[in-house]
C-alpha cells in the first residue's frame, strides 16, 4: 500500500501553466471570502507556489510572505503571466451574463403568476426565460449600460 503520494513531472512551461490555473482557481474560490477563505484552495495554492524556486520562478512569489509559510504571488506574476487580464475578462463577461439572467428572471416573475409558471412544462419555462434573457443580452451587446436606469419610486 502506498502513502497516496505520486511524483508528477512538469516542464517549466507546464508548471507555469499550473501556477496560473491554481492561482485562478484559488482566486475564484476565495477572492470574495476575506477571512473565511476555503483552506483546501489556500493550502494547495501555497504548496504549488512553494515549488516556484525549483523551476527558476522565485520571482513569482512574495519572499517576505514565503518566510512565514504563505506563498503569495507577486504583482510581477499577475501582470507577466496574464492572469490579471484573465480576471478582468472573466469579471466583464460574467457581469453581463449574471445581470441579463437576473433581469430575465425578475421579468419572468413579473410577467407570469406563480400558478402560470407552475403550469408550464420545463421546456416552455426555459424557452420563455431564455427569450427574456436573450433580449437583455442583445441590449447589453448593442447599448452597454447606456439605457439602463434605476427607477425612483
Amino acid at each position: 500500500m502506498t502513502d497516496g503520494k505520486q511524483n508528477i513531472l512538469f516542464t517549466r512551461e507546464q508548471y507555469r501553466a499550473l501556477l496560473k490555473a491554481v492561482y485562478l482557481g484559488n482566486w475564484m474560490a476565495n477572492a470574495y471570502r476575506g477571512d473565511d477563505a476555503l483552506a483546501e484552495y489556500e493550502s494547495i495554492s501555497d504548496y504549488i507556489f512553494s515549488l516556484a524556486p525549483l523551476f527558476g520562478l522565485a520571482k513569482y512569489i512574495d519572499q517576505e510572505e514565503a518566510e512565514h509559510g504563505h506563498y503569495e504571488p507577486t504583482r510581477f506574476f499577475e501582470e507577466s503571466t496574464g492572469v490579471h487580464r484573465l480576471h478582468h475578462e472573466y469579471d466583464e463577461e460574467s457581469l453581463w451574463d449574471e445581470l441579463a439572467e437576473e433581469l430575465g428572471r425578475r421579468d419572468m416573475h413579473a410577467r407570469y403568476t406563480p400558478e402560470q409558471i407552475a403550469a408550464m412544462t420545463q421546456n416552455e419555462w426555459r424557452d420563455k426565460l431564455s427569450t427574456l434573457i436573450d433580449a437583455y443580452d442583445q441590449e447589453f451587446i448593442t447599448h452597454g449600460i447606456e439605457r439602463l436606469r434605476i427607477e425612483q419610486k
